[in-house]
This record gives structure tokens, C-alpha cells and sequence, in this order.
């Protein structure tokens, strides 16, 4: 075998279809695209138009809304920390927070803040402050000899300094 005498196997390749090339070629005159009109052309089609009739989008109910001042938080369990604290990435001696967590690699970032979940057990001491806590890990730190502090959202600090701002401007005025 030569490099010249290496070729593709029969019917590999498929040479493409020209369309619009008269009726000989098999897709003359509307080249595959039906009719004329809106549906011919390119760009202009209406997705979900059903001749007139209201469509299927529209008769349908609308449910629920996105809240716009939705504060998404991280969530950390129980069982999470405890883990950290065996490998000896977080102090249990230390307070643990968001900006901890992330600096242990336990959470990735923090979004608008840390909420703290009951699942598994916890064996170490320690002191919690965070955005958001359920009861039952509230309950389980406690039961260990730790404390949980929680922390004003994140978001309402923003609004407050925002808030003070306004203020400053009024009295200037």
C-alpha cells in the first residue's frame, strides 16, 4: 500500500445536495421549503403560531414569579463541618464563617451567605456565625457545647448603607 492508493471507503462521503439547480436535480423550483410565504423565508418564522388560533402558550394558566430580592444562600450540613474538622481544615477552636468555609475549600463561595443544615452528627465544640441555620442544627451545635450566631442578611446591609446615603443627601439639601 502507497499513500497515493489510500482512499475512503465506498459511500463515506456524500457529496452535497445543490439546491435550486432545476427540476432535473430533484429539488428545484422551492429547493425543499413547500410553499411560499413567511415559511420560505429565512429568519421570519413565528414559533408557536397556529393560524390564528390563540395558541397553546397563551391558554395555558400562568404560575408563580421570581422574587427579585430572593438572597440565595449556601447550604452546609452538619456532617460537612464535622468532616473538615477531623482533617484539620477548619479550627474548631476558631469561629467558623462563610469567609472560613470558603478558605477550607468546604464551600466553593458564598453567594449571599452561609445557611446551616442538620444533617449528620457533630461531635466538636464550636462557635457558628452564619446567615441562616435550621432548628435541628441549631439544637445539635448546642447539644455539643457550641453556639450559633445568626448573621443579618447580606443583602439588607447593602439597603441600610444605601438607605443612610439618602439620608445625607436630604439633610445637604
Amino acid at each position: 500500500m502507497k499513500l497515493n492508493e489510500i482512499a475512503d471507503n465506498e459511500g463515506s462521503r456524500k457529496k452535497r445536495m445543490r439546491v435550486g439547480r432545476g427540476i432535473g436535480s430533484g429539488k428545484g423550483k422551492q429547493a425543499g421549503r413547500g410553499g411560499k410565504g413567511q415559511t420560505a423565508r429565512s429568519g421570519v418564522r413565528i414559533k408557536g403560531f397556529e393560524g390564528g388560533q390563540m395558541p397553546l402558550h397563551r391558554r395555558l394558566p400562568k404560575r408563580g414569579f421570581n422574587n427579585i430580592f430572593r438572597i440565595e444562600l449556601s447550604e452546609v450540613n452538619l456532617d460537612r463541618l464535622q468532616e473538615a474538622i477531623d482533617n484539620k481544615k477548619l479550627d474548631a477552636k476558631g469561629t467558623i464563617n462563610a469567609e472560613s468555609l470558603v478558605k477550607s475549600g468546604v464551600l466553593r463561595r458564598s453567594k449571599g451567605g452561609v445557611r446551616l443544615l442538620g444533617r449528620g452528627e457533630l461531635k466538636s465544640k464550636i462557635t457558628v456565625e452564619v446567615h441562616g441555620a435550621t432548628k435541628s442544627a441549631i439544637e445539635a451545635v448546642e447539644k455539643a457545647g457550641g453556639s450559633v450566631k445568626i448573621l443579618a442578611p447580606a443583602k439588607d446591609e447593602a439597603a441600610q448603607k444605601a438607605a443612610a446615603k439618602k439620608g445625607k443627601k436630604a439633610k445637604a439639601s
